[in-house]
């Protein structure tokens, strides 16, 4: 009796086991064939969610530690530029309280930014940040420390100016120069940051973004003088470039320079432009050697394009119609006269809207020996010329 209840009970238990391992294999079954997953697919389909989860927030984390050890490496090196003008007296007319006098200058302003490059006070910004030469500048550190600006080297055809200062007007400080990078292998896309005072107010500002054009063709100024330089092979980002900003870094990930930060499209979002830094490395070896950071080729003609209906008009070469030449200039030395259409330049065709002479010119070194073709009373002469140096 005993060893039947035994068996049946074995019995029992072994059915209940067969029934469970059934409807456990009937239900995957079931699952997989109506909804097409097995349940440990969908244990590792949320793992893998997780895991992609995890990711962009490593991502984010990664980019976030980017901006601050750049930030951190770089703002000692970035200085605010200020100016101050001569106090003067304006007389004005109110109609309402008749004529009143107002002071103007005399207070200095901030208007722009630059980065330190050398260890001996020589520091990069805009042309149109120090244009008006009839002001004097200072800049500022990130520790607000203040150096007095002895010395400024403008080049309008780039848009670029150096300050040198005295690094020893500031007890104790030492200048950390920034470290320039590469422009010629720039893409679109890349991550960029950029800092500087923004809106003239709001000093070591940082924004972030990507290079969102390259080889840009702009006009950019300045809306604190209203001065304007058209420049070419400009990087476009979508990091923000307000004004004040102007002179200032834009870097890589890496902190280095790769952009001196130009301009801000007027009426538009998100679209700010920036000086390759290639640029500026070739204008700082030129101020090296000669002690000059303008050094510009020159030529010394004042000259008209003549677009192509007006020279079939007038049954002359398309070209630059040269109207003035400079007293003792390279032209003037080289025999070319006022009347003379040019029409190459170092074997380059001289075209409205294709090649303008100056543009040509500005791509070649003073010191340079070039070739000039032109037409003169029907005839086409050619000579040398060697290029001589022409600063501001």
């Amino acid at each position: 009796m005993f060893q039947n209840r035994v068996k049946l009970q074995g019995f029992l238990i072994g059915l209940a086991i067969s029934v469970v391992v059934f409807v456990s294999a009937l239900g995957g079954a079931l699952a997989d064939r109506i909804f097409g997953i097995r349940p440990l697919d969908y244990l590792l389909a949320n793992r893998s969610q997780n895991v992609n989860l995890g990711r962009i927030e490593q991502k984010v984390l990664t980019e976030e530690f980017v901006v601050i050890d750049v930030v951190e490496k770089v703002s000692p090196s970035v200085v605010t530029v200020s100016i101050q003008t001569p106090q003067r007296r304006i007389l004005e007319f109110d109609p309402f309280s008749g004529f009143r006098s107002r002071v103007e200058g005399g207070q200095p302003q901030d208007i722009g930014t630059g980065f330190i490059v050398s260890e001996n006070g020589t520091i990069i910004t805009n042309k149109h940040v120090v244009s008006d030469t009839g002001a004097k500048y200072k800049v500022i550190t990130s520790d607000n420390k203040e150096f007095e600006v002895k010395n400024i080297s403008r080049d309008p055809s780039n848009d670029l100016a150096v300050l040198k200062i005295d690094p020893t007007a500031s007890s104790g400080q030492v200048l950390k120069p920034v470290k320039l990078g590469d422009s010629g292998n720039l893409k679109v896309g890349q991550f960029v940051i950029a800092i500087g005072t923004a809106l003239g107010e709001f000093r070591s500002t940082v924004t972030t973004g990507v290079i969102s054009g390259l080889g840009r063709g702009i006009t950019a100024g300045s809306v604190f003088e209203g001065f304007v330089e058209k420049l070419d092979n400009v990087i476009q980002t979508d990091a923000a470039i307000n004004p004040g900003n102007s002179g200032g870094p834009l870097l890589n990930s890496a902190g280095q320079v790769i952009g001196v930060n130009v301009a801000v499209a007027q009426g538009a979002e998100n679209i700010g432009f920036a000086i390759p830094i290639d640029i500026v490395k070739d204008a700082l070896e030129t101020f090296d050697k000669t002690g000059n950071f303008a050094s510009k080729p020159f030529l010394g003609v004042e000259y008209q394009m003549i677009p192509e209906q007006t020279a079939i008009l007038n049954n002359v070469v398309q070209g630059a119609y040269v109207a003035n030449i400079v007293s003792g200039s390279p032209a003037e030395k080289a025999g070319i006269e006022v009347g003379d259409i040019i029409t190459k330049f170092d074997s380059v065709e001289i075209k409205e809207g294709i090649n303008d002479l100056a543009d040509v010119i500005k791509k070649r070194k003073a010191g340079q020996t070039v070739e000039v073709e032109f037409w003169r009373d029907g005839e086409t002469k050619k000579v040398s010329v060697t290029l001589s140096e022409f600063n501001l």
